[in-house]
């Protein structure tokens, strides 16, 4: 059993790894990775395993491997302002990962099929609010999960902007997937053994890409051997934000606008030289994903033109001297929240200054 990055000491390193492999490639979604703590979705007597770039699954508890998540954030293409729809959304960490980058004003529902999966995704949302330092960088998009079958969603629901399917999905259900979808938006799901991205260019129009060779357990197909009817489901209503909302997010991003000013009228001091930077060989290799777990097989990258010729490379990366100098066995401090730090020092009311803070524990 192997994966297609090698396993991380923690969360950072596991992001570099997928970085250097070329999963992850763009600013948003790395930000989205490092934001939240990937061991923080598994159970306690699991998390040794976190950091692999392997699938987990446990009961109906089920987190696909980094490599295929890092594919399906940077196949959807995700701006702030969005509605994104996951069905089989699970743990909720992928739903959690897309609300960063969807901000405040963006939707975020997801469809799982098992309650206590449901359950348990609330739980690790409410302590990401509560006690991640990562919490304050972002203005987040809160998902709102929905227990049901993904396949007898309400024929009135809205159409979203992205939508995702964690789960093999058969081609008698790929027309389905596609109604979920309005123009311009995209659609990322496992079809036919492949991790597949679907934009609809216009009504009838579709453009459709293959990405990764996977294979997922297939969706599971309604009963209604109980009492011969469907059972729909009915999506969250997108709502309007309150006052009180729209208020603390106007506060919060005008205190975040002070703090980027203030650090940017200490470094224009120049106190500090910029570190001088020495160049050292990194070989880097094109990876390939092989993954046995239970009925999800992960296979390998799908070639694209822009893939170089070489299986290998040597490329020169610079690095500043002084990291040479510092001892490995150190680790930095933990980054200060400056956000947090400015509101407690402002001269409001303690119950405004927790409202502000969303009442997080840290």
């Amino acid at each position: 059993m192997g994966g297609a990055v090698s396993a991380g000491e923690d969360n950072d390193e596991l992001i570099d790894n997928l970085k250097e492999a070329q999963y992850i490639r763009t600013e948003l979604v790395e930000q989205a990775f490092r934001a939240i703590d990937r061991a923080d979705y598994y159970l306690e007597e699991f998390k040794d395993n976190a950091y692999k770039d392997l699938a987990w699954k446990h009961g109906n508890i089920h987190l696909s491997a980094p490599c295929i998540y890092s594919e399906v954030m940077e196949a959807l293409d995700l701006q702030p302002g969005l509605s994104f729809l996951n069905l089989g959304s699970g743990t909720g960490y992928l739903s959690s990962m897309v609300g960063l980058i969807l901000g405040p004003f963006g939707v975020n529902h997801g469809v799982e099929l098992h309650s206590d999966v449901i359950e348990y995704a609330r739980q690790k949302l409410d302590f990401f609010i509560k006690t991640s330092d990562s919490f304050d960088k972002f203005e987040f998009c809160e998902p709102s999960f929905v227990t049901g079958n993904c396949l007898e969603i309400s024929p009135d629901c809205t159409q979203y902007d992205r939508v995702y399917c964690g789960a093999g999905v058969q081609k008698e259900h790929e027309d389905y997937m596609k109604s979920l979808l309005k123009v311009g938006g995209i659609l990322v799901m496992p079809l036919e053994e492949k991790l597949t991205k679907i934009t609809r260019t216009g009504p009838s129009a579709w453009e459709t890409k293959k990405i990764l060779a996977v294979s997922f357990a297939p969706l599971i197909q309604p009963n209604h051997a109980d009492s011969g009817k469907s059972r729909l489901v009915h999506l969250p209503p997108v709502a309007v934000r309150s006052l009180q909302d729209l208020a603390r997010i106007a506060i919060r991003g005008t205190i975040k606008k002070i703090i980027h000013q203030e650090a940017l009228s200490k470094a224009g001091n120049g106190l500090k030289n910029p570190p001088r930077f020495k160049r050292r060989r990194v070989r880097r290799r094109r990876m390939e994903t092989i993954v046995f777990l239970d009925k999800e097989v992960f296979a390998s990258r799908i070639s694209s033109p822009s893939d170089d010729n070489n299986n290998s490379e040597d490329i020169e990366e610079e690095r500043p001297e002084e990291e040479e100098t510092k001892p490995s066995e150190l680790k930095p401090d933990p980054p200060v929240n400056f956000l947090r730090e400015k509101v407690l020092s402002l001269p409001l009311p303690d119950p405004l200054k927790y409202y502000l803070l969303y009442y997080r524990e840290k």
